[in-house]
């Protein structure tokens, strides 16, 4: 108790050093929680992003870049799936539903999706979530739109409100479909995915402000009741995006995947969205090493710089370590008054660390749900992350006994005598 309140005094007389010390050993420690965090988060937000669905078809690309166009809104597709393509494929035995997606429209950055009302039924998320709604309902009209969390917040929108759509991605919008305003009828409670940054439309709407007229088809083809209502929204579109399939048993899912990828009428893909992500990120796995290895070498080079400092102060302290030892102090307890210094540095170090850390998340998270759709848990430190700072206590330790092994040395050889 003694020694620990001699070394708390001895790290405030040194308080210039020792501050600054503290600050790069916190820096360190901060960047290697918040690299962790982020690392796993992201992981997690993109596995949470789908979840229940058995294939996802598109135009024949990269496996990778269909998962990443289709769901996330990463990137584009060159192009699409032809509606004949899409009806034959999903009237096959054993598809249990499926969901047509068009894309390529925007509104004030915002991506523009064109589906069915199934979309509302059938898209999971997370640990097979429904989407659900905080205010109103999914569309029943060609000119209704679907607002995800974060568009109505970030936007200020609310139900009753006119959208005019863009034509073109992301915030480079060539043309406003002034004449087709969209009355805002629903807005999605927050899921921590894509769909948060979506207006979701008819399909049928899609066709409608490219200048076509769904509600035309819709009445050449002479459908009438319930069915003939669905179509009003689904319309008979050129092509779409891509679209996503649910099966009755996974052994339908296998069998139709190798006839999409045979299909020779035109050149698709279908992805299996698990085993697609697992493929992500594994080609990731090389990144997340490195980034976790850059953050171990800065901790390392902040612990050297806590060495530097204690050697460099320990010279000039041998004045004092010897009056200590004219006082009673025995070697060893030098050497754990040094080792002592060490420790408390490392763990103040950590601490403020650790409170650099949760600041960064405040401050980030909205930044990086919004710009990566990373989804950050500001919940108590994993026990992996308590195992790192742990490592980090542990180094700081050691690294401690180098200085404190000196000063031992320095005590039996110096007495009271020092050269000056």
């Amino acid at each position: 108790m003694i020694l620990t309140k001699l070394a708390l005094k001895s790290l405030l007389n040194r308080r210039a050093s020792v501050v600054l010390t503290l600050f790069t050993i916190a820096v360190s420690v901060m960047l290697l929680l918040s690299i962790e965090r982020v690392r796993v988060d992201a992981k997690s937000s993109f596995s949470n992003t789908i979840s229940g669905t058995d294939l996802i078809v598109g135009a024949r690309t990269g496996d990778i870049q269909l998962l990443l166009s289709s769901v996330f809104r990463i990137g584009h597709t060159n192009n699409g799936v032809s509606w004949q393509s899409y009806k034959y494929i999903t009237n096959q035995r054993g598809v249990k539903w499926s969901i047509p997606i068009s894309l390529g429209d925007s509104h004030k950055g915002q991506a523009v999706l064109g589906t069915t009302p199934d979309y509302f039924t059938h898209y999971r998320f997370a640990k097979k979530q429904h989407l659900s709604f905080s205010a109103g309902n999914p569309f029943s009209t060609i000119h209704g739109v679907v607002l995800g969390s974060e568009v109505a917040t970030k936007l200020g929108y609310k139900l009753g409100d006119s959208i005019v759509i863009s034509h073109g991605m992301g915030n480079t919008s060539f043309h406003h479909h002034n004449d087709n305003p969209f009355e805002v009828v629903g807005i999605l409670n927050p899921t921590g995915t894509p769909v948060d940054k979506t207006l979701h439309i008819p399909l049928a709407a899609i066709d409608l402000i490219h200048g076509g007229n769904a509600s035309h088809k819709h009445g050449e083809h002479g459908e009438h009741g319930e069915h003939g209502e669905h179509n009003n929204l689904t319309g008979y579109p050129k092509q779409i995006t891509a679209f996503l399939m649910g099966f009755d048993s996974p052994l339908y899912t296998l069998q139709i995947r190798r006839n999409i990828n045979q299909y020779k009428p035109e050149a698709l893909l279908a992805i299996m969205p698990t085993v697609t992500l697992k493929d992500l990120w594994e080609m990731l796995a090389i990144v997340e090493k490195i980034l976790l290895l850059f953050s171990f070498v800065v901790v390392l080079i902040s612990l050297l710089g806590m060495l530097t400092t204690l050697l460099a102060n320990l010279n000039q302290r041998r004045r004092e370590l010897a009056i200590l030892r004219s006082v009673g102090a025995r070697p060893w307890q030098l050497f754990t008054l040094i080792s002592m210094e060490s420790l408390l540095t490392t763990f103040l170090g950590c601490v403020l660390g650790c409170a650099l850390f949760y600041a960064t998340l405040f401050l980030g998270a909205d930044y990086l749900q919004s710009h990566a759709g990373i989804s950050v848990n500001i919940a108590m430190l994993s026990r992996y992350e308590l195992t790192l700072i742990g490592v980090i206590m542990a180094a700081g330790f050691i690294i401690g006994l180098i200085p404190a092994t000196r000063a031992y040395l320095y005590s039996l050889s110096d007495g009271m005598s020092i050269k000056t």
